[in-house]
């Protein structure tokens, strides 16, 4: 399979908007961090002093001992004792953006792509045979990236199941990519199908 380079003018006949100077910037910027934080659980969890093991028994008497007072060992100034304020698995990380805010962050990543001479187009990606080794030998012959993003329309069964030992290459279709996709990998190849929709989802 070859591949090539899809130059800003090319994009612009495919219909596909793009950006100019820094506009779209701090969108790609909010876009990226709400992606990431999204993907947070949000179950990091401390235990306070009603969650640890220990006895609730007061340790020696109220007066006369020459001790400071003392009601409990799970205390939080005891070692071994509650956390006060720690993380509780109660956060939720979730942001949200707005249809305007994605649109001009995957316009303003396609463009930096496209700019950076980073964004190859083929006419089709498919693997036939449905191996890994001939997977590995197309990618090789259309890219020498370390890490490739393949974008396309869709992709069949064969073809997914070559790709899906191969952890520095992700196929997406082009409806469900974003603009943290496009910046994560060195390259960007993209099928000649996907680019209809591409056009559509950054006009």
């Amino acid at each position: 399979m070859s591949a090539s380079i899809l130059s800003a003018e090319a994009a612009k006949q495919a219909n596909i908007q793009l950006t100019e100077g820094y506009k779209g910037s701090q969108a790609l910027n909010d876009a990226v961090v709400a992606y990431r934080s999204n993907r947070r659980q949000g179950n990091a969890h401390s235990k306070n002093r009603s969650e640890v093991s220990g006895s609730g028994k007061k340790l020696w008497n109220q007066k006369g001992t020459g001790n400071a007072r003392m009601g409990s060992k799970r205390s939080p100034i005891w070692s071994g004792g509650g956390v006060v304020f720690g993380p509780r698995n109660t956060r939720n990380y979730k942001k949200t953006l707005t249809k305007g805010t994605k649109k001009l962050a995957l316009r303003a990543a396609l463009t930096a792509r496209i700019l950076d001479g980073e964004v190859l187009t083929t006419n089709s990606f498919a693997i036939s045979d449905g191996k890994t080794k001939s997977f590995i030998a197309a990618i090789n012959g259309i890219t020498t990236a370390k890490n490739v993003l393949l974008i396309g329309k869709g992709f069949d069964e064969l073809t997914f199941r070559a790709a899906r030992n191969v952890q520095n290459v992700q196929l997406i279709s082009a409806d469900d990519v974003n603009a943290e996709h496009l910046l994560r990998y060195r390259s960007v190849v993209v099928t000649g199908d996907a680019l209809e929709t591409l056009a559509k989802r950054t006009a």
